[in-house]
């Protein structure tokens, strides 16, 4: 079975970028790359910090951090549809959590 990897868009943007400078880049990269540039709002450093942070926090899965620090949520309604998938719901006080963490790295 193939290893799967969780990484941020900011990740997708350092990874395309180095290859961009190996060579030219297809479409679906090139479109990749627009769309990480667009839409990663803090460089890859800070996002591995952050998810490593949302993770220590117990309640927030790999994936769900790696969400996190791609929207960058600043309100309680942003956290609760990352975690609306979820089965069971995300208290208050959790998200309060999440959010303070959020902050940190804006």
């Amino acid at each position: 079975m193939e290893d799967k990897k969780i990484i941020s868009l900011a990740e997708v943007k350092d990874i395309i970028t180095e290859r961009q400078g190996a060579g030219e880049l297809t479409a679906e990269q090139k479109l990749s790359l627009e769309h990480a540039q667009k839409f990663s709002r803090i460089d890859s450093k800070k996002v591995k910090k952050l998810a490593k942070e949302l993770a220590e926090l117990g309640f927030v899965s790999e994936i769900n951090a790696v969400k996190i620090a791609d929207i960058m949520p600043s309100t309680a309604d942003d956290v609760r549809l990352i975690f609306s998938k979820e089965r069971a719901s995300v208290e208050k006080k959790d998200i309060e959590k999440i959010l303070s963490v959020v902050q940190k790295y804006l």
